[in-house]
């Protein structure tokens, strides 16, 4: 029986800034740009959370649904780096806010940047488990960044969204290969939030880490599978996405470690197997656990797709954990995507002003985890809010009474 991803969507916030105002207003180096190889960067405001990243992206999905398919979602399960409790998981809000059955699993599952593959692959095992015709799962990778990186050459990079995934036995979006991963873990202090407000490692840590990864779980994967061939047997590569010049080097390194050819071939091959997967990264940045899985929709959106064609996909989280997995996608999946609008979505963001940046920022301090009470109040940035989110029927964070966080439709 097939299991997998039926539809997906993504919440890719409604402001942005762009990168090279931000590189410019920091003193960053502009030579780092190019390594970059991005443009701009989605923003939360201080009403957005990752809960209502969660909701926003997944509420198109269920709303789709019929009640009686509705009933079938026996999972929620939420990937984030973003908790906002030890103990209750954003799971629950998810669940209340989205109107689902009550006779449901829901549980948060937190490794960094992997998270949003831990949550795809317990969900895709347990719908594949059951004995329950027509069982369902939904999964959300969400995350809000925070704004302890702040002159940093990681904030250029920190974006803001979720990506929401309905997982049952007709994956169109894309079909599991079950069986076929390979894995690769180990510890290291690479990249870390040791408290809400702040955010600490090393790059070139995290760097290294992730291209050993790659190469290793790529090797793992190929264990389990072992006719695989880098350069023949997928069509398309997608890969975790921190920033997009960080795939392009890591490639790079694969491809030299697997299947080694002139600079030239590489760069071609680049190109047209992996390029359409950082299209949306470019613009959005960073979203941690949901990142592999905007590339994911980035590259369905982007690449014709007239047969189903076979993904590798290649998932890390800092710490470490990694997986390198493979799956097919279909034309009807493509077409399932695009109804969803992502590219719309990111060209119909608010483009901030580094004054109006900066306001957000400082406000955002108060919708991290362990806040007691505290009422947002849009007023601060109302033309943003008025624009882009009045009337529109986007979940917002209202106000957190004794830490229990309350939200409204805006």
């Amino acid at each position: 029986m097939s299991v997998g991803i039926e539809a997906i969507n993504a919440y890719v916030g409604r402001a942005c800034l762009g990168v090279r105002e931000l590189f410019e207003a920091r003193g960053l180096d502009a030579r780092r740009m190019a390594n970059l190889m991005m443009e701009r960067k989605s923003v939360n405001l201080p009403c957005e959370d990752p809960v209502t990243n969660a909701v926003n992206a997944a509420r198109p999905l269920v709303q789709a649904l019929s009640p009686a398919e509705r009933e079938k979602i026996e999972l929620v399960v939420v990937g984030t780096e973003s908790g906002l409790d030890f103990g209750k998981p954003i799971s629950t809000y998810v669940q209340d806010h989205l109107g689902l059955g009550r006779r449901c699993r829901s549980f948060e599952v937190k490794h960094a940047c992997y998270g949003g593959t831990a949550a795809l692959q317990t969900a895709a095992a347990v719908i594949a488990a059951s004995p329950v015709p027509g069982a369902r799962a939904l999964v959300i990778a969400a995350d809000a960044s925070s704004v302890a990186a702040r002159a940093t050459y990681w904030e250029p990079s920190q974006g803001a969204g979720a990506v929401a995934m309905l997982v049952g036995n007709d994956p169109q979006v894309l079909a599991l290969d079950l069986g076929a991963n390979g894995y690769h873990s180990f510890e290291v202090m690479d990249t870390l939030r040791p408290r809400p407000d702040l955010e600490a490692g090393d790059s070139d840590l995290s760097l290294m880490a992730y291209m050993e990864c790659l190469v290793h779980s790529f090797r793992a994967y190929r264990e389990r599978v072992p006719a695989a061939e880098l350069t023949t047997s997928f069509d398309h590569l997608v890969f975790h996405t921190p920033f997009a010049g960080m795939v392009k080097g890591a490639y790079r390194r694969l491809r030299r470690a697997e299947s080694p050819a002139a600079p030239a071939e590489i760069d071609a091959d680049f190109a047209t197997r992996v390029e359409p997967c950082l299209r949306y990264a470019v613009q959005v940045g960073n979203i941690y656990s949901a990142s592999l899985y905007l590339a994911l929709c980035s590259l369905v959106d982007h690449v014709p797709l007239d047969a189903p064609k076979r993904l590798g996909l290649f998932s890390y989280g800092s710490g470490c954990a990694s997986e390198f997995y493979s799956g097919v996608v279909t034309p009807a999946g493509r077409r399932r995507s695009a109804e969803r609008g992502i590219a719309a979505a990111i060209a119909d963001r608010y483009p901030l002003s580094l004054p109006e940046y900066e306001l957000i920022s400082d406000l955002s301090l108060h919708r991290m985890a362990g806040v007691r009470d505290h009422a947002y109040d849009t007023s601060a940035y109302v033309d943003v809010y008025e624009r882009q989110f009045a009337g529109r029927g986007l979940l917002v964070l209202d106000k957190v009474v004794d830490f229990h966080r309350r939200y409204r439709w805006s």
